[in-house]
């Protein structure tokens, strides 16, 4: 008699849409056919998982894996690399790129070099530009993109909308939830002569909260008159937090484990330049506010890292040369999931903002739950191993973390993907596995 599952995992705590249980999966085609008390005799393939804790596959929702162009500090490989390592089943992949992915042959482009690459599932962003903004509607409809980022304050690369008039053409002619990184031009212009040379710690002075909220708020003013969908990414100050808690009817919003995790001036004392990035890692009072307001209240919608990798050789130019940003894909799970086991954080929260949120936020198709019928992507948990980050054990082609040092108190230690185990133990044992995610908004009539 033929095998009923493909795979099976047994005897482990799962985390399902009723919370943590001790049940069995059951997987058929790539997709969870059963859940509860299954017999192992009746799988292909049977991984026993008893003393650990399934998850729903982890999405980090922003990263930038550099290539084209820039692959001497990643490429779609060692990023996604990265990710499996880390617990992370999926991406969505930033337009910054050299040349930016702004048309539909850059993302043909970007979609040929995954396949048959990448180690997780993966789906692009379209760059919005004053040029291209007529086209964004069809844009971001095909297959493979995850919706339109918008550079609204200048950062790593060429894209800019920074005036009212192309915000509003870029707003008008999306039709999908759109990604914004929300600060003021003209105020970070008006503030650039307050860098200090060589001292990282006045970037959230050149960057302030100010700046981040006077984005925001004309973005929330704008979408509610046109009425459309906007998600803020990368929040990190108290003022924004405060201004979006009254803005759900329009926005979502995103923030880091770079800004729960840290504060100024501590971290640039410590790291320097390492610890630069657009918008800036603020102070305790934001930091504070982000847990508040964020996450015990309820604002934040997800968690995503912001992967902005960049050599030890850049970093270590004199500030303001430095440039901004740092890795976190490998580094998520095991970052938060300690905040998780700290008590800051609940795991449901925490399945929320990395699975089932974009999931919904974003209207990915099979993916986020761990229920009948969806893909077979699982992070699986020791909740009990504790380990160092360290730089040495970063897959990233740049070789370093902001959390080297730092204590994790719960590690990943298997990463499947649509039934194939891609990481065991920190072994990539299924290379290249990985396809385009699936949105509801793309499907084909």
């Amino acid at each position: 008699m033929s095998a009923r599952f493909e795979l099976m995992l047994h005897g482990g705590q799962v985390f399902t849409p009723n919370g943590l249980e001790a049940v069995d999966i059951g997987v058929h085609g790539g997709r969870i056919t059963a859940i509860g008390k299954l017999d192992p005799n009746h799988a292909a393939e049977a991984i026993p998982v008893k003393g650990l804790t399934v998850l729903p596959g982890v999405i980090d929702t922003q990263v930038h894996f550099r290539e084209p162009g820039l692959e001497h500090k990643e490429d779609l490989e060692s990023g996604s690399r990265a990710a499996a390592l880390g617990g992370v089943t999926a991406f969505f992949e930033m337009p910054n790129t050299k040349p930016p992915t702004v048309s539909e042959a850059a993302l043909a482009d970007k979609l040929a070099r995954a396949a048959g690459r990448c180690h997780v599932d993966y789906a692009f962003y379209v760059g919005a530009t004053q040029e291209n903004a007529a086209q964004l509607s069809a844009l971001e409809r095909l297959p493979g993109c995850c919706g339109v980022k918008t550079f609204m304050g200048s950062s790593t690369g060429s894209l800019l909308v920074g005036d009212d008039a192309g915000l509003e053409a870029v707003l008008r002619a999306m039709q999908r939830r759109g990604a914004f990184h929300a600060e003021d031009e003209a105020r970070l212009q008006a503030r650039l002569g307050l860098a200090k040379a060589g001292d990282p710690s006045s970037h959230p002075l050149v960057r302030d909260d100010e700046a981040a909220l006077l984005a925001v708020q004309r973005l929330v003013a704008m979408a509610r008159r046109l009425g459309k969908r906007v998600h803020v990414l990368h929040v990190s100050s108290a003022k924004e937090m405060a201004f979006l808690a009254g803005a759900k009817d329009v926005a979502t919003v995103e923030t880091t484990p770079q800004f729960l995790s840290f504060q100024g001036p501590e971290v640039y004392e410590r790291l320097g330049s390492l610890a630069q990035m657009n918008p800036p890692i603020r102070y305790a009072p934001d930091r504070a506010a982000l847990w508040k307001l964020g996450i015990a209240q309820g604002v934040v919608d997800v968690i995503a890292t912001d992967h902005a990798p960049h050599t030890f050789a850049e970093k270590a130019q004199a500030y303001p040369a430095s440039p901004s940003g740092m890795p976190g894909v490998q580094t998520l799970v095991p970052v938060m999931m300690t905040h998780v086991v700290e008590g800051r954080l609940s795991l449901a929260r925490f399945v929320d903002l990395t699975s089932a949120g974009p999931a919904r936020i974003f209207g990915i198709q099979g993916k986020g739950r761990i229920a009948l019928g969806y893909d077979a992507d699982f992070t699986v948990m020791d909740m009990a191993r504790a380990r160092v980050i360290a730089n040495a054990d970063q897959a990233s082609r740049v070789g370093w973390t902001p959390f080297d040092g730092w204590r994790a108190k719960a590690w990943p230690i298997m990463t499947i993907v649509r039934a194939s185990l891609v990481m065991r133990e920190g072994e990539i044992l299924a290379a290249s596995r990985g396809a385009p995610l699936r949105f509801l908004e793309c499907m084909v009539p």
